[in-house]
């Protein structure tokens, strides 16, 4: 196959999402069998002491039989944070006057003992990980 063939082949469809420091790339690809994928890569642009800057890649690839499972997840955590917290973004970096809230320990609720119980139990279910270990 020709240079100029495989360019085309990777190329079938993209779109970028510029995010701050973030840019995300959403591409089609096609496999060797000529059936497409996704790939979903985050980039961040660091910068270093002398000025000069770098950029970190992660990449997700997501293929045709994980589609629909994928947009029910994605569709349900989107939906708890934005019913949660708002679509409103709170953060130092968004928000001068930000303050981090501290609760002093006091005796717990019923509904926090629910709460907490709820969230350790679903934390449980999920393994921590950073892009940068793998």
């Amino acid at each position: 196959m020709h240079n100029n063939e495989m360019m085309e082949k990777e190329e079938i469809f993209s779109k970028v999402l510029r995010a701050g420091r973030r840019t995300y790339f959403f591409d089609v690809r096609a496999t060797k069998a000529d059936d497409y994928y996704l790939t979903i890569t985050e980039s961040k642009k660091f910068t270093n002491d002398d000025g000069s800057f770098h950029y970190k890649k992660h990449k997700i690839y997501l293929y045709k039989e994980d589609f629909s499972e994928f947009n029910d997840i994605l569709k349900e955590m989107t939906d708890y944070i934005i019913n949660e917290k708002g679509d409103e973004v709170i953060s130092e970096r968004h928000q001068k006057d930000f303050k981090k809230e501290y609760d002093t320990p006091a005796s717990p609720t019923a509904e926090t003992k629910t709460e907490t119980s709820e969230t350790s139990s679903a934390e449980s279910r999920f393994t921590d990980i950073d892009f940068d270990d793998i």
